[in-house]
């Protein structure tokens, strides 16, 4: 855990719908904002309520798509944080490999190959201003509702890398009423609480291209409990880690 720095930031609109993420001359470019926390965290409040307003999109430049990925090795302090997943600890663990750094809480990866500490602003946006100036591949992604499941369509475009397709499931919004821990007796809030990172598959060879992947119900969160879920394509360089191409949806 690192000591927190209290953040600001002006707010704007969320995008609504399904977004196009490539690199045409003008438009925001976005950017993945990968926060590593925990309920059992004290450092981390402060890093979930600067990622609550990235969220609001105060970066003119930058399309900011953020995911909450809570770990699950703060759980034996005493409170078990119900988001948390070993998957995600796994995935923060090769981030700091091939990064260099330790694993802490609240860490933000942003775009696979920054980081900084969550609760930092100035670090974060450093890191921010810095990834709006790296083009992505272009990917698309819409989902919608197929009776108690959804249907998920992602076009993209790899222009002949070889690169990992993952598609994000994340809860819009999530609360928890602390009983234990660090953070006992606090009310915590929490914004594109990550469900599950699956990887789909290779995307390879060039021109566009489509991939259909049909999600359960299981793997949706309940709209009264989440207001509602996000769809989150990703490709990534399977050598590096870096986002290569990332655009959202909602359901």
């Amino acid at each position: 855990m690192k000591l927190p720095l209290i953040a600001s930031l002006m707010t704007a609109s969320l995008l609504a719908t399904a977004i196009f993420a490539g690199s045409a001359p003008g438009a925001p470019v976005p950017v993945l904002l990968e926060l590593f926390t925990s309920e059992g965290c004290s450092s981390c409040p402060p890093a979930d309520r600067l990622l609550e307003a990235l969220d609001r999109q105060p970066v003119a430049d930058a399309d900011l798509i953020v995911l909450s990925e809570h770990v699950d090795y703060w759980n034996y302090l005493g409170w078990r944080d119900p988001y948390s997943s070993q998957a995600f600890s796994a995935r923060q663990q090769k981030y700091a490999e091939r990064l260099g750094t330790s694993v802490y809480t609240p860490q933000l990866v942003i775009d696979g190959h920054l980081q900084a500490t969550g609760s930092d602003q100035h670090e974060v946006t450093d890191a921010i201003g810095r990834a709006v100036h790296d083009a992505k591949l272009p990917i698309s992604v819409r989902a919608i509702r197929s009776g108690s499941g959804a249907s998920v369509h992602v076009d993209g475009n790899s222009f002949g890398k070889s690169v990992d397709l993952y598609l994000a499931i994340a809860a819009d919004h999530m609360s928890s009423h602390v009983l234990r821990g660090e953070n006992g007796g606090r009310t915590l809030t929490h914004v594109a609480v990550a469900q599950s990172i699956v990887k789909v598959g290779k995307w390879e060879g060039s021109g566009l291209a489509g991939r259909d992947v049909p999600l359960t119900a299981k793997q949706i969160p309940a709209p009264e409990q989440a207001g509602g879920t996000r769809v989150i394509a990703i490709l990534q360089d399977p050598q590096t880690g870096r986002i290569l191409g990332v655009a959202q949806a909602r359901i």
